[in-house]
């Protein structure tokens, strides 16, 4: 699902003025023959690798989030480990003008099954990467698979810091 319904009512109202949602960073890993490997998808809009991502939905909890969107946009199934950082967007302005912000929970993931695809329209490729196989990423998706690599014990706020 591209775009939750309960956004879509919205948008009928306030148009593409800003919208401040909740929205959930996904890191899936799986040990691989080379080593650990994680999950990334490529959104059909933009082109662009990352891990996944979507918006919470009203009255569902971010992990639950988190497994929704892995299963919906990789067509995996995974199991949350723990939240590894929580922080605020920039604003993102979609090619049809919505304006969005996001409060995102970035989450460690663990691939329990599935081989990844792309599942719901939302991106054309699915696939897991070895750690120094990543393929470019936007500043913002660069800097969460960063945190997910460090995997400090304890969960991160605020802005993620520079390399």
């Amino acid at each position: 699902m591209a775009t939750p319904d309960f956004i879509l009512d919205l948008r009928s109202r306030i148009g593409t003025r800003m919208l401040w949602l909740s929205g959930v960073t996904v890191g899936v890993h799986r040990e691989g023959a080379q080593g650990t490997e994680w999950l990334l998808v490529r959104n059909a809009e933009s082109g662009r690798w990352s891990p996944v991502t979507g918006i919470i939905d009203p009255g569902e909890h971010p992990f639950e989030a988190g497994a929704r969107e892995v299963a919906e946009e990789a067509g995996v199934q995974a199991e949350i480990e723990r939240l590894v950082w929580q922080d605020i967007t920039d604003v993102v302005t979609y090619s049809n003008g919505d304006q969005t912000q996001y409060i995102n929970n970035t989450f460690r993931a663990r691939w329990i099954a599935g081989e990844p695809r792309p599942a719901d329209g939302e991106n054309t490729e699915a696939a897991f990467f070895g750690e120094d196989e990543f393929p470019p990423m936007s500043e913002q998706h660069d800097a969460a698979m960063r945190v997910l690599l460090a995997d400090a014990p304890e969960c991160g706020m605020g802005p993620i810091p520079a390399p």
